[in-house]
């Protein structure tokens, strides 16, 4: 199974709106059994807080099914039992670098680098646009999907 395991920095926005759109996609694409799916936060702030209001209204307004979440910190161990480390921003590359080390095994990756337009995700908990940041989610997951389909003979 491979595992993803997308990352902003309080676990309250972004990440698990990538993590319920990817779930979507790979549950659409039969691929529930090949790809396991969660989120996490690189900084503590947020620790056991739901998901933000904005991301619960733009996953009911897409029609995507979100599952019982609250904000979890990212860990060393999870380097060792993740396939792939997808942060949304620089910055969380830099933080995620700071919990897990060097990235020996070059997991870590933004998720948008998976798009035709590299770029980092804006936290929508600044801007309080979750339209654009659902886009983006959307486009850089599609990517993802993609990338792992044909990387990982899936299907």
């Amino acid at each position: 199974m491979i595992k993803i395991l997308f990352i902003c920095h309080g676990n309250i926005c972004r990440s698990p709106m990538a993590e319920f759109v990817f779930r979507d996609m790979v549950k659409k694409s039969g691929l529930e059994n090949e790809i396991f799916v969660a989120s996490a936060a690189t900084s503590r702030e947020e620790i056991g807080n739901p998901v933000h209001y904005g991301t619960r209204a733009k996953m009911r307004q897409m029609g995507i099914p979100m599952a019982p979440h609250r904000a979890v910190q990212m860990t060393k161990k999870d380097y060792a039992e993740y396939d792939y480390i997808i942060g949304m921003e620089h910055w969380n590359l830099r933080n995620i670098g700071r919990i897990v080390g060097r990235d020996t095994d070059q997991k870590v990756h933004l998720l948008l680098d998976y798009s035709d337009n590299p770029r980092d995700i804006s936290d929508p908990w600044y801007t309080g646009d979750f339209d654009t940041t659902y886009g983006d989610v959307e486009e850089g997951c599609r990517g993802l999907l993609e990338y792992l389909i044909r990387e990982h003979h899936l299907k």
